[in-house]
C-alpha cells in the first residue's frame, strides 16, 4: 500500500478488528427475522420494510399487481429516506434503532402512503456495485451460516496483497464527504453496507437462511423474498425467482416480468417507470423442515448453485449393502 501511495500504515491493521454486534430481531406475522445490526442497513431497514408492510393483506394484493408493485415501491422509498438519514457506524453515530424498527413508528409511516399516488420519499443516489458474492450453509448439527462479502467495485481498489490472492476493496466509495452526517468520514468509522445475510425462525427453529449480492440493491430483494415466502406461501424456488422491483425514490425499476399493464398503471400512478433486465443479485437460500431436512434453491439472476454434501457413518441402525444377484 506505501508503494502505492497509500497511507495505511502497519499500526491501523493491527488496531483493527472485527467486532460483534447482536443482530436486529423483527416480528413479522409469527416468523422472527434475524439480520445484521448497524452499520449494516439491512436489519434495521427490512424490520421498518415488514413491520410496515404488516398493515397490509398483501397476500390479497398479489403476485406483481399494480396494488403490490405500488406497495412495495412506497415501503422502499421510505426505507431509503431514513437510511440515508440515520444509518451509520454505531460507534460514531446514534442510530435510533427502536425507534425505526417499532411497530409504532411503522403505524405512523404507513399512514403517509398514498395508495393512488406515487409519494415522494428522496434521498440520495447512493455509490455501490454488484461485485459482492454470498453463501448460504447448513449443516446436519443445526449450524447455520449466511455470509455476504463485497469488494465494492470491480477489481476493489485494484491492489492485491501480494502472495494471497486477496483483493482491497475500495468500500470509502460510500462515505459522504461532507462533516457533520451520519455518514461523513472519521478515521476508524466503519462504512454502512446493504449487505442482508438473514435467518428466519418461527417457534424458535430455522425456518429459511438467505441472502445474495447485488449491491445497493441487496436488502430490499431480500426483503422481498421473504414476503414471497411468508405472505404469498411460495415454495423457496419461485420465492427467489419471482420478478422484484426496486426505487429508492427516484425511478421504479420493474423486471421483464412484471405485466405491460402494471407498468403503465404505475406510470399513470405518478411513478417514473424503468424498464431493466435484472434487480439485484441471484439470491440463494435454504428451507429447513420441521423433520430435520434442508431444502436448497438458487436464483437465475447469477450463477449460483445448490449443492448438498453427504458423508461419515449412517445413521444408528441403518446399514447399506448391495442387493445380492438372484440365483440362476
Amino acid at each position: 500500500l506505501a508503494k502505492a501511495g497509500g497511507i495505511v500504515s502497519l499500526a491501523d491493521l493491527a488496531a483493527a478488528s472485527p467486532k460483534r454486534r447482536a443482530p436486529i430481531e423483527a416480528d413479522y406475522r409469527g416468523h422472527t427475522i434475524h439480520a445484521p445490526p448497524p452499520p449494516s442497513s439491512a436489519g434495521v431497514h427490512i424490520a421498518q420494510m415488514l413491520n410496515i408492510l404488516e398493515g397490509f393483506d398483501v397476500a390479497a394484493l398479489g403476485v406483481a399487481s399494480t396494488e403490490a408493485v405500488h406497495l412495495l415501491a412506497e415501503v422502499l422509498k421510505i426505507a431509503f429516506a431514513d437510511r440515508q438519514a440515520a444509518t451509520a457506524d454505531p460507534d460514531f453515530v446514534t442510530v435510533p434503532v427502536e425507534h425505526l424498527t417499532s411497530k409504532a413508528y411503522a403505524a405512523k409511516r404507513r399512514g403517509q402512503i398514498d395508495h393512488a399516488r406515487a409519494g415522494a420519499y428522496i434521498a440520495d443516489p447512493a455509490l455501490e456495485s454488484p461485485n459482492t458474492t454470498h453463501v448460504t450453509v447448513a449443516d446436519a448439527a443445526g449450524m447455520i451460516v449466511a455470509t455476504t462479502q463485497t469488494i465494492n467495485s470491480l477489481f476493489g481498489a485494484r491492489i492485491a496483497v501480494p502472495g494471497t490472492g486477496m483483493i482491497c476493496n475500495n468500500y470509502m466509495l460510500n462515505f459522504d464527504p461532507r462533516p457533520g452526517r451520519a455518514l461523513s468520514i472519521v478515521p476508524g468509522k466503519r462504512v454502512f453496507t446493504s449487505m442482508a445475510p438473514t435467518i428466519v425462525s418461527r417457534g424458535g427453529r430455522p425456518v429459511f437462511a438467505l441472502g445474495q449480492p447485488g449491491g445497493l440493491k441487496i436488502f430490499g430483494s431480500v426483503m422481498q423474498a421473504i414476503i414471497n415466502l411468508i405472505d404469498h406461501g411460495m415454495t423457496l424456488q419461485q420465492a427467489l425467482e419471482t420478478p422484484r422491483v426496486w426505487t429508492q425514490g427516484l425511478e421504479l425499476e420493474l423486471e421483464p416480468a412484471v405485466p405491460d399493464r402494471v407498468a403503465g398503471a404505475l406510470a399513470a400512478m405518478g411513478h417514473t417507470v424503468q424498464r431493466v433486465k435484472t434487480i439485484g443479485g441471484g439470491i440463494n437460500a435454504i428451507a429447513f423442515s420441521p423433520d430435520g431436512m434442508m431444502e436448497g434453491a438458487a436464483c437465475w439472476r447469477a450463477d449460483g448453485a445448490v449443492a448438498g454434501l453427504g458423508g461419515g457413518l449412517a445413521r444408528k441402525g441403518v446399514r447399506f449393502a448391495p442387493e445380492t444377484a438372484a440365483a440362476p
